[in-house]
């Protein structure tokens, strides 16, 4: 492949490229770079925001260079300052290791395991020791820490900031050193941290890192970034049902920004199709994905039964009920259909609640039938059993 048509793939849905000049000489030389993304467990579960990232990796070993997927299982145990205004809890080492071994399950249904380096920062960052860290630390100030938005947001504001989160973009500048890494990727809102890499690596007498920042993917709801406090997400490891229904219920705008984030389909193309035609392939691109093609398609064929013939899902989970008689906010509760009570309220009021396909709106108790079909939005489904 040219290094014009390198580029090109590259610099596809990136927000920015520190600089695109070093990369292309890097890429020119012919040295089989070595790509950096690092990531902390500090949830269980990764959805397509986090994919954006792994997509951009897997355009880089397409090309045949090295991906270095670095888990921050020590730094997980501060965690990333980045775009917070309070700080973190600290998580356990179980906590830890229990989201690592996810991670890697979802990371590795993206790149080839075979072709990936995995690699933990405690390694290194363990053997640093006091001494290390106070050397690392000596060469960076707090004024330098506070040019970030969020320290500075929160300094301005009186909020705590702990002299552990100051230590946080160090340690993982410092990661990019021990790595001799020629490329770093990274969400837009970890900027300062990916230049404080280059630095660092300067310091150390290593050629510093490219920079690549991606942007956040915009959730489901078209509004926020996708993020399961937002309750916006899809999840990596949704049922393809799911996952394929979701995507169906984002709008037309936001298709062709997940078009160009999470594929590498060609966007003229995509533009002259019908939109739903359209949305209806993405949801295949991505289901099968995850899930393989025999996958995509069921779910592909279950929605067009349910909403486009208006039919039952095939499967129906069951619940049992032993009450005569119940408010349907807490049966849509107790049979977790929702999250909490005041979600179900709010879902009646909305129209968005039916008990054997007749439309509910007021949260009044309801007479508890054997096989009633119970269902909360577009897409999930009860039958209850007494």
């Amino acid at each position: 492949m040219s290094l014009t048509d390198a580029l090109s793939l590259i610099r596809r849905g990136t927000n920015e490229i520190i600089s695109e000049e070093e990369l292309a000489k890097k890429l020119a030389s012919g040295k089989k770079l070595r790509i950096k993304l690092g990531v902390d467990p500090t949830a269980p579960d990764l959805h397509l925001g986090h994919s954006v990232i792994i997509n951009k990796l897997k355009v880089f070993q397409d090309l045949g260079h090295q991906i270095v997927f670095l888990i921050g299982d020590f730094t997980a145990r501060i965690g990333d300052p980045s775009g917070r205004s309070a700080t973190r809890p600290m998580m356990t080492e179980e906590q830890i290791m229990k989201n690592i071994k996810t991670y890697q399950d979802q990371v590795f249904k993206i790149l080839d395991r075979e072709k990936t380096e995995v690699v933990f920062n405690s390694k290194w960052l363990n053997a640093l020791g006091i001494e290390g860290l106070l050397k690392l630390a000596s060469k960076h100030t707090v004024a330098q820490m506070l040019v970030r938005d969020d320290f500075e947001k929160r300094f301005k504001a009186d909020i705590p900031i702990s002299i552990v989160e100051f230590m946080y973009p160090l340690l993982q500048a410092y990661d990019s050193v021990a790595l001799q890494a020629d490329v770093e990727l990274g969400g837009n809102d970890q900027k300062f941290n990916l230049l404080l890499g280059r630095d660092m690596q300067r310091d150390a007498g290593q050629e510093p890192q490219v920079v690549i920042t991606m942007p956040l993917l915009v959730g489901t709801d078209g509004v926020k970034k996708m993020s399961k406090s937002y309750n916006n997400y899809i999840a990596l490891n949704d049922k393809p049902q799911d996952m394929f229904g979701k995507l169906m219920s984002i709008s037309d705008e936001l298709m062709m920004f997940y078009y160009e984030l999470l594929t590498q389909e060609n966007l003229d193309e995509i533009k002259q199709m019908h939109p739903k035609e359209a949305k209806m392939k993405l949801g295949s691109i991505i289901v099968e994905r995850y899930w393989g093609k025999e996958a995509a398609e069921n779910a592909k064929a279950e929605f067009n039964k349910i909403f486009a013939n208006k039919d039952l899902p095939t499967e129906i989970e069951e619940f049992k009920c032993d009450k005569d008689k119940i408010k349907l906010s807490e049966l849509l509760f107790v049979s977790k259909m929702v999250a909490s009570k005041n979600e179900a309220r709010r879902l009646i009021e909305q129209g968005g609640a039916k008990v054997d396909n007749e439309k509910v709106t007021a949260d009044t108790e309801i007479e508890v039938k054997n096989g009633m079909i119970l269902q909360a939005g577009k897409r999930k489904f009860k039958k209850i059993v007494k």
